[in-house]
């Protein structure tokens, strides 16, 4: 098999087993047909084949970053990106913003009982596919089957591993008074494509989630010494839920321009429609940046070379100001201003 094919010849015997039952997580004989008509195959490389209770790494540099997450999407499949997609790709944005270079990747499958075992092979497909494509390892895992629930299902956790090589920590303690606030591009879209789908919403035009790694650009940022103060993907929440988060950590005050915001007129129309705010839908493939008001120019430049930094703008500016402490405020184009809070319960369900 070489490793640059972006997909592999798997042996499981569907025939027999059309559907994940309790015995392939029990242990034995059906669960190590799994591995190795399965995981082993997609997932192959010398470090995952020690088969050891862990992987044994040898890392360039004592400077790493961790990350941990899970994933819980239903349906499985939506526009413009699946469950196994989402969970690498969004490993390498938790690491990306932390300014380090994603190396491993773990892997654990909750599946469900009666679960397709044809679905679970096209997952494990967009797992390898995207690691492959971002250059990335996938060197442990686990495999967990539950009892049968009313819809068929399986959810993944994994844990990414990534290197450092710049002296200047990325961080929200590095938000500074002045820093001018760029997202990356149009948000909404991410939320809004799961939603379409859970809801048999037929939007026109369709609306496919932004899922992209965001280490290209973020790697494009240390090449060309931009190092911002601080950077964040834009996942649960969406653009308002992070930047509130970080006025709340960096105890400094957020203005937003709200006209500034870059929303595609399919994401304002399907907003509107279902009484949902373009600001607090989930993204999965932008981010925030907080930077320096000398570096602006150099960093849209840099992010409007990528097809997903087309519609990059800086959107406000970071404040001082011990009345509005920890606080986003938002500047209407009608002139007015207000506060952006947290929502309380569920806007959008299970969207990562």
């Amino acid at each position: 098999m070489s490793d640059n094919s972006l997909s592999f010849e798997c042996s499981f015997p569907i025939e027999n087993y059309p559907f994940i039952t309790m015995a392939h997580g029990a242990g034995g004989r059906l669960t190590q047909i799994l591995l190795e008509s399965v995981f082993r195959p997609a997932f192959d490389n010398p470090l995952l084949n020690q088969q050891h209770d862990g992987a044994l790494l040898t890392l360039p540099t004592k400077n790493i970053a961790i990350s941990t997450d899970s994933y819980v999407v239903y349906p499985l499949f939506f526009p413009g990106s699946n469950i196994g997609e989402l969970a690498i790709t969004g490993t390498i944005n938790d690491l990306a913003m932390c300014g380090a270079r994603p190396l491993y990747i773990t892997c654990a499958f909750i599946l469900t009982e009666g679960l397709s075992t044809q679905i679970l092979i096209q997952v494990v497909n967009a797992i390898r596919r995207t690691a492959l494509e971002n250059q990335v390892q996938i060197v442990a895992g686990d495999i967990k089957v539950v009892e049968k629930t009313s819809e068929e299902s399986l959810y993944i956790n994994t844990t990414g591993i990534g290197i450092l090589s710049q002296n200047e920590a990325i961080c929200p303690q590095n938000i500074q008074n002045g820093d001018a606030i760029i997202v990356s591009g149009d948000i909404g879209r991410h939320g809004l494509a799961v939603l379409s789908q859970r809801g048999n919403f037929n939007f026109e035009p369709p609306i496919e989630s932004d899922c992209a790694p965001l280490w290209p650009m973020v790697s494009n940022f240390l090449e060309k010494d931009i190092i911002p103060h601080c950077l964040r993907d834009l996942t649960r929440g969406g653009l308002a839920g992070a930047l509130i988060e970080l006025a709340n950590t960096s105890k400094l005050c957020f203005e937003i321009i709200e006209k500034s915001v870059p929303i595609i007129q399919g994401v304002h129309a399907a907003s509107e429609i279902l009484g949902l705010d373009p600001l607090y839908i989930a993204n999965e493939g932008r981010m925030i940046i907080f930077t320096s008001q000398n570096l602006v120019s150099q960093t849209l430049d840099a992010l409007h070379q990528f097809p997903e930094g087309q519609l990059a703008a800086c959107i406000g500016v970071v404040q001082s100001n011990d009345q509005l402490s920890g606080q986003v405020i938002l500047k209407t184009p009608f002139g007015s201003k207000r506060k952006l809070n947290l929502f309380s319960g569920e806007q959008l369900p299970r969207i990562c």
